[in-house]
């Protein structure tokens, strides 16, 4: 390093499952050619942190990268750390370039920028890499990043996206999970068989509806099990003679161990046509919640014989829909609070939206922050306790934060026809939830998760908080050093929290005060609040505090 950087910093680490130390005085890496050296002005705590705590080195996106870069690649990034090697997590951060290496074209110093963390184009065994995972995050002063790592191949966009020196510093690290939460609406949804894919047919005779599924979109292969008549398909006389996975499996029948021995061989992205042909399951399917949420796969069917009519349901997004009855579960959490915030501005005509929880106080804050802004769009609102106040059956959408099976069960049950069931909550893989399958089929319920956010997203949300259409600072409850660190993970982890903590590397002294205590614990801070909101003169106050 040249001699204006330390060579050690404050940094957090996870050493191991549920270990985390706070180390004074982690090694500065040397800048390669390709990197980039960031100076990390705030980094958001979140949920996802905790897993990777509890899983560490099992967790998916801890594992080796498998394509996209050489081994002899990965070597030289100081900063890509797998397996049971020591990492930084922190993968909602916003940064200042303050240094690049030689060889760096696409990035300058100076720039204030905005981090999308997720490598899609670096293979994991079972998912991929990620910054804050394999690769080291912004929990520490200092972090490098490679440019071979941070630019997407397939479209030439960078990974560090330009911000502006207006907003808050908490206002930009809260841009990632705010655009979790854009994408898991304007994800897209495919409403075809999968061109080029592997399909497998489940049917005991002709499948009606196949022929227009097949125009609409050809795959590379087509396997069938029973005595379905597709000309030019391998067939198979069981479960156990099927290879791979595949990318849309349309199974007539209604025999719940079948169900879910086919939903095992989904692929990603992989769809489940379920075509009951006036049938039903005699009782609920188990269906891998963490799939659907992690590998994005999909289920949708038909009471009737007609395999088109299953794909038909499909929703091209995952939107909210005009005069929309929306529950969001879990609304009281850091990202509960976000998705009701969003529905509340949305500008969808005609919704209502009841905002559930189980804790009091939890909710009494939530509704603080959120009715007055339901109210000045119009948007009816309700806080509710679900253990006081249980919920009745009518709703068109529900966003699940909770990654509790129960809750999808429940949601299924209580779901409208035609509803959208958001399994927002990030379930681990393996995660089985029993669900109505008959229902599913019979009122189109579309079950649907996301991981993650894109590029797009990213700028989504970056615009609307360039411009002043949206405050992400609304969902920020409490701030921190690193000394504050460890409290912080056991608040998000017990979710005692009731907004986002955000982290200032730079103040290793400081623990964590929630917005609420900063008249006693900071007045100074507290002072320079505006309507008891934070913004810049509050963030400016906070870092003077411990200068």
């Amino acid at each position: 390093m040249t001699e204006e950087f330390p060579s050690t910093q404050h940094a957090i680490q996870f050493v191991g499952k549920d270990e985390v130390v706070h180390n004074p005085a982690k090694p500065m890496y040397p800048l390669g050619p390709t990197q980039v050296l960031l100076r990390t002005e705030a980094v958001g705590i979140c949920f996802s942190d905790t897993k990777l705590l509890h899983a560490f080195d099992s967790h998916p996106r801890k594992s080796e990268v498998l394509a996209g870069l050489s081994a002899g690649e990965l070597a030289t990034i100081p900063s890509y750390q797998p397996g049971t090697n020591p990492v930084v997590p922190g993968h909602e951060p916003v940064g200042r370039i303050v240094a690049v290496g030689s060889d760096v074209v696409h990035h300058r110093v100076g720039e204030r920028v905005l981090v999308q963390t997720d490598y899609r184009h670096l293979p994991t065994a079972s998912s991929n890499a990620a910054f804050g995972y394999n690769f080291e995050g912004a929990l520490q002063e200092y972090v490098v990043l490679d440019e071979r790592v941070i630019m997407d191949p397939a479209t030439g966009e960078r990974f560090l996206i330009p911000v502006s020196e207006r907003p808050t510093a908490s206002a930009v690290a809260l841009i990632e999970p705010w655009a979790c939460v854009e994408a898991a609406y304007a994800w897209g949804e495919r409403q075809t068989l999968k061109a080029g894919g592997r399909l497998l047919v489940v049917a005991d005779g002709p499948v009606t509806g196949l022929d227009a599924l097949l125009a609409d979109a050809a795959p590379a292969s087509v396997t069938v099990l029973g005595g379905a008549d597709v000309p030019g398909a391998d067939r198979v006389a069981s479960v156990e003679e099927l290879a791979g996975s595949f990318d849309d499996i349309v199974y007539v029948g209604s025999d719940a161990d079948l169900a879910e021995a086919l939903g095992a061989r989904l692929g990603f992205g992989g769809v489940m046509d379920v075509v009951l042909a006036g049938g039903s399951f005699a009782r609920p399917v188990k269906i891998d919640v963490g799939r659907v949420h992690y590998d994005l796969i999909r289920y949708t069917g038909t009471a009737g014989s007609d395999a088109a009519a299953g794909y038909a349901r499909i929703p091209a997004q995952c939107e909210l829909r005009e005069g929309e009855r929306i529950a969001i579960v879990g609304a009281a959490g850091p990202m509960g609070l976000m998705h009701t915030v969003r529905t509340a501005v949305s500008g969808v005509p005609g919704i209502s939206m009841d905002a559930v929880d189980v804790d009091d106080a939890r909710l009494a804050h939530l509704a603080e922050v959120v009715a007055p802004i339901a109210a000045a769009q119009g948007v009816p609102a309700t806080f509710r306790n679900s253990r006081t106040e249980p919920l009745e059956a009518g709703y068109s959408y529900i966003a699940a934060m909770v990654p509790a099976p129960f809750l999808i069960t429940q949601a299924v049950e209580i779901a409208a026809d035609g509803a959208i069931v958001n399994a927002f909550a990030g379930f681990a893989i393996g995660t089985m939830a029993d669900l109505d399958l008959t229902a599913i089929a019979t009122k189109g319920i579309y079950l649907v998760g996301t991981s993650g956010s894109r590029i797009q997203d990213m700028r989504t949300v970056l615009a609307k908080v360039e411009d002043g259409t949206l405050d992400t600072d609304v969902s920020l409850w409490a701030v921190t050093g690193m000394a504050g660190v460890a409290e912080a993970i056991d608040a998000v982890n017990n979710r005692t929290s009731g907004g986002k903590i955000m982290v200032y590397p730079m103040l290793p002294e400081l623990g964590m005060v929630r917005l609420a205590e900063l008249d006693e614990r900071l007045p100074e801070v507290a002072a320079a609040m505006v309507d008891g909101r934070w913004g810049t003169a509050a963030e400016a106050a906070l870092l003077a505090s411990q200068a």
